[in-house]
């Protein structure tokens, strides 16, 4: 791919050695943006104005498969909400949304808390964990299995599939890997014969459950056909928990390197919703997103013209010092408010409600139950570009305090 700038090459992001921090690169490119690559036909931008100013711009479109250029594969399945426009988007969003309103997650918080205790209590004479495995991954993943209908039985059965289906979506200009590729359309194969066959049951014996409320929805004649079922409920289930635990675990990290904001957190329990939002913020689980261009499409002063793709590099939006005092430094204190980590406009995070309180939930009790908490680096960090997190985040510690 031809680049623009003599100085910046965006196929950088890909770099093994760059994982365990792509903040300096990802400033370079904010303070070059915004970049026009292939003729104008794809512009990259990290400035926190551009990124909120495309989100919500009526021109930018979701549906990244009708781009004329072949779309960074970003988003799960071009039939997911994520991948349409309205009005198939808010038919599909107003089916789901009624599992994500602020009562039903408030609810939750019994269950997730006794979650957690359950996970704590299984490492707390072992005087070790891995925040990923023993916390970060199978809390969100019980949650949203539990939500959907999918079995407890069946819950490492779907994580490689889910592990195999995030890889794929890095973008396609960093990585021109077909096996990659292949891999994840191998295993959003295996989640669509899998959920065919709960579809299949839900249909015959329904249960109190969103997977039986999305069916029952599909046969009062609400036009959510089968691919639609299948890719919303792959949806649910991966963006459902990859993105938390890596926001979990973000935090976790950032709380053991910055102790004065573990020793703060801890004096005050009140501040773990501004340790969630400055994860957020800091190290977003997600870094980056697409729009296609659907008419002209202004980013900055440059202009994405019909067809072309506009990609926004929402992890360096996030530390833009126009926008945010010392956007480098991790500040649980911090005003909340200004981050794009669940991006803006009609397609705003669904779950973000849900995915703030596990947050909260967790590094509320980390912070308070784990006694001297020690990280041992290095910190392994998967393959991933864009859902960024650590493949393992072990700690050990004195002890773990009881509820």
């Amino acid at each position: 791919m031809t680049m623009t700038s003599p100085t910046i090459d965006l196929t950088m992001l890909a770099d093994p050695a760059l994982r365990a921090d792509p903040y300096p690169l990802l400033r370079q490119m904010r303070e070059a943006s915004p970049l026009p690559l292939i003729d104008g036909l794809l512009v990259v931008t990290g400035r926190h104005r551009d990124c909120s100013a495309v989100l919500r711009h009526p021109h930018a479109s979701s549906e990244r498969y009708r781009s004329a250029l072949t779309a960074p594969n970003l988003e799960i399945s071009t039939l997911s909400f994520l991948s349409l426009d309205p009005p198939d988007h808010t038919r599909l969003r107003r089916l789901v949304s009624s599992a994500f309103t602020p009562r039903v997650v408030t609810a939750l918080r019994p269950r997730i808390t006794e979650i957690v205790d359950s996970l704590f209590r299984r490492v707390a004479e072992q005087g070790r964990m891995d925040v990923i495995d023993d916390l970060a991954y199978p809390l969100p993943v019980q949650i949203i299995s539990e939500l959907l209908g999918v079995p407890a039985e069946d819950h490492e059965r779907l994580r490689a599939w889910s592990a195999q289906l995030a890889r794929g979506l890095d973008p396609q200009f960093t990585d021109p890997d077909p096996e990659r590729v292949a891999v994840a359309e191998g295993a959003r194969t295996e989640f669509n014969r899998y959920f065919s066959t709960l579809i299949a049951q839900r249909r015959t014996h329904p249960r109190e459950d969103l997977l039986s409320l999305l069916v029952h929805a599909e046969s009062e004649g609400d036009k959510l056909n089968e691919e639609e079922l299948l890719a919303t409920c792959v949806l649910l289930l991966v963006a459902g928990h990859e993105t938390t635990t890596n926001l979990i675990a973000n935090a976790v990290l950032a709380l053991l390197r910055h102790p004065d904001q573990l020793d703060a957190l801890r004096a005050r329990p009140d501040l773990v919703d501004g340790c969630t939002e400055e994860t957020l913020r800091y190290d977003p689980p997600v870094q980056m997103t697409t729009r296609a261009a659907r008419g002209t499409l202004p980013v900055g002063e440059v202009e994405v013209p019909d067809g072309g793709i506009a990609v926004l590099l929402i992890a360096a939006a996030n530390r833009d010092p126009d926008v945010f005092d010392e956007p480098d430094r991790f500040d649980i204190t911090r005003k909340p408010g200004g981050h794009l980590a669940f991006a803006a406009g009609i397609h705003f995070c669904l779950g973000a409600g849900l995915a703030r309180l596990e947050s909260a939930v967790a590094l509320d009790a980390f912070a308070q139950r784990i006694v001297a908490p020690r990280l041992l680096e290095p910190v392994e960090y998967k393959a991933n570009i864009n859902l960024r997190g650590p493949a393992r985040l072990d700690v050990t510690f004195d002890a773990i305090r009881s509820l």
